[in-house]
């Protein structure tokens, strides 16, 4: 699914090189990767117009035919909508806050941290936040998104309502399950399928309005509020259900690093938002011609025999919808864990060419658990809609939050300046929030609850990690003494390189001791090796090692690696030879130190999170095989820690 975010700015000398226009060429390329960024970036937002128009009705009208003030209305609140968060402040206001190229939460809030002084904790606290209800956001949209366009199949034939279900969970479960396999080829057929799927929108559309134009007045705003003020007793339920309509809008901003800013623009303002609004207008017409309650005026549109038809693309559009979240999901995790905010988990590469094609079963597995358990509980994508909502309002409220301090202290702009930027959106994204709030007890609770835990995961691993660091600090030998002493007298010396992983370079490593401790004997050669990540996405790879000579016994070497990326040791190491620093990987030993915790009364924590981050460090991928090391060249020794 990862397109290069090079594309465009690579094209101009590559078809200066090969004799070509380099306009043409860089035509081409935008071309390609806003065609790409309508599959991947707007899957989610797109699959919106089945279920949303129809909740925010029936929000107000219940089960009797609504009135034309009340579809006027609710159009009303739904194009100003996309037209106020997605158009203004996505597309023209925070695709601009980028971190060298790299968009999303975590990209914003490891850009903020950068000058933040005091305010570090609370910009890392609202990072963790956002990431948090993200996941909400990743469980929530595979079910409502599959299980709305199913249920376009009880307009085919009342008889399928009784297998809504089981086809939903039948195509959820085998999405899940081809995760393993990459989607590198999927993803080349995802934006001309989604682009399908807009147009059909959009001229499905535009064939009602044309039949009834009335229905463009709620292009005036004056609608919209007249409505909530005349229907005060259900504006907040109404405003919660018209937010389905924005839902997706966090990824636009997360996927910049995989299209770039210009494509997504170029595919939003082209394609994807006048068939978005073409189509609400479309469904507002239908619904005023048509008297009786609220169904499914999205499938109960177009005609009798293409029913079938536009339930099978609305399915492959939800289904391209879930396979973006779940693959940002795989992303923001390895975010996560290279920020220091989750333990290790097992990440796989699905492509030799492509390094953000990865898949971690642990993340697949708790994604599948949760959405089976999702589509089970509520059964009705109506049901789910109560539950959908409060996740993605958080997440833009963060993502505001987090835009002020990036004007204000990266950009340099006056905090008043940045404050009438930011407020307008937080005020707007605060009533959407509170909006959704309404619907805690009909199954918004679980958005609450997802965040909720896995705030406290990423808090708890964080403070855990920092009192074990301080607290193996006070027992460990400083380096600078065990190297001075060891070079003066050296114990037994074997050939070869042996190279000590450690995550405090200041102090001696735990498997350095350990192994003069037991074998009493020292390689010829001896690396400190230590890995940093950085605030930044991508380190170059002139940058990625850096290379201190200690004495003839020792040198420390300090790998540098981007947030996005994935640590390759051996691959960084190889860098080191451009460096002098000649070494066979084949008579090279990685000495891994694996720490065995036990809990004790005097940790710091309360017993319950002294047994969570216990339970965390235990379910943790060996730094070995996190790093990619040859696990034939790997000596891995154990110590016990209480904590």
């Amino acid at each position: 699914m990862e397109a290069s975010p090079q594309g465009s700015a690579d094209a101009e000398p590559l078809a200066a090189q090969s004799g070509q226009d380099p306009h043409l060429k860089t035509t081409q390329s935008t071309a390609a990767l806003s065609l790409g960024a309508i599959g991947v970036v707007y899957g989610d937002i797109g699959t919106s117009p089945i279920y949303a128009l129809r909740e925010a009705i029936r929000a107000v009208a219940g089960n009797r035919p609504p009135a034309e003030d009340e579809v006027l209305g609710v159009l009303s609140i739904i194009v100003w909508s996309l037209t106020l968060i997605v158009s203004v402040k996505y597309v023209l206001f925070v695709l601009r806050a980028d971190n060298q190229g790299e968009g999303g939460t975590l990209s914003l809030m490891a850009l903020a941290r950068r000058d933040a002084g005091r305010y570090t904790s609370t910009i890392m606290l609202l990072g963790m936040l956002g990431a948090a209800l993200f996941y909400g956001d990743a469980i929530i949209t595979p079910a409502i998104s599959v299980l709305s366009a199913v249920e376009g199949l009880e307009v085919v034939t009342p008889a399928f309502s009784d297998y809504v279900v089981a086809i939903t969970l039948a195509i959820l479960v085998s999405l899940f399950a081809v995760q393993r396999l990459g989607t590198a080829r999927v993803a080349t057929v995802f934006g001309p399928i989604t682009a399908i799927w807009f147009v059909t929108l959009g001229a499905t559309g535009l064939y009602y309005i044309a039949d009834d134009p009335s229905v463009l007045a709620a292009i005036n705003p004056v609608l919209a509020v007249s409505f909530l003020f005349e229907h005060s007793g259900v504006a907040l339920v109404v405003m919660g259900a018209a937010f389905l309509a924005v839902t997706g809008a966090e990824a636009i901003y997360a996927d910049l690093g995989h299209f770039g800013r210009r494509p997504i623009v170029i595919a939003w303002f082209s394609l994807v938002f006048p068939a978005l609004v073409l189509n609400y207008f479309g469904q507002g017409a239908y619904v005023l011609s048509h008297a009786g309650p609220v169904g499914q005026p999205l499938f109960e549109m177009v005609p009798t025999w293409a029913t079938l038809p536009m339930v099978i693309l609305a399915t492959v559009a939800t289904v391209i919808a879930s396979q973006a979240v779940i693959t940002g999901a795989f992303s923001l995790t390895r975010q996560a864990i290279q920020l220091q905010l989750l333990p290790r988990l097992e990440v796989q590469h699905t492509s030799e060419t492509q390094s953000g094609q990865i898949y971690m079963p642990q993340v697949n597995a708790m994604l599948l658990i949760g959405v089976v358990i999702l589509v089970l509980e509520f059964g009705t994508s109506a049901a789910l809609a109560s539950a959908y909502g409060i996740s993605v309002t958080g997440e833009m409220l963060v993502t505001a939050l987090l835009l002020h301090f990036v004007i204000w202290k990266i950009w340099k702009r006056p905090v008043w300046l940045a404050a009438l930027i930011v407020i307008p959106f937080i005020v707007l994204d605060a009533t959407f929030l509170w909006a959704n709030a309404q619907k805690i007890a009909d199954g918004g609770w679980v958005s609450i609850a997802v965040a909720l835990a896995l705030t406290v995961i990423m808090l708890t691993w964080r403070k855990g990690s920092r009192l074990l660091f301080h607290k193996t600090r006070k027992t460990e030998v400083p380096l600078a003494v065990l190297t001075d002493n060891l070079a003066r007298k050296p114990p037994t010396l074997v050939s070869g390189t042996a190279v000590f992983l450690t995550s405090d370079p200041a102090s001696a490593p735990t498997a350095l001791m350990h192994s003069l401790k037991h074998y009493h004997v020292l390689h010829e050669k001896n690396v400190i090796l230590s890995v940093v990540t950085t605030e930044n996405p991508y380190v170059p790879e002139a940058d990625r090692a850096t290379i201190t000579e200690i004495n003839h016994l020792f040198m420390r070497v300090d790998l540098k690696f981007g947030y996005m990326e994935q640590p390759n040791v051996p691959k960084a190491l190889a860098v080191c030879r451009k460096k002098g620093w000649k070494f066979d990987i084949m008579s090279t030993s990685f000495f891994v130190s694996r720490r065995h915790l036990r809990g004790s009364s005097h940790s710091g924590m309360p017993h319950w999170q002294n047994k969570l981050f216990i339970g965390l460090a235990r379910n943790a991928t060996d730094a070995s095989a996190y790093f990619q090391v040859p696990t034939g060249r790997v000596v891995e020794i154990g110590t016990q820690v209480s904590i």
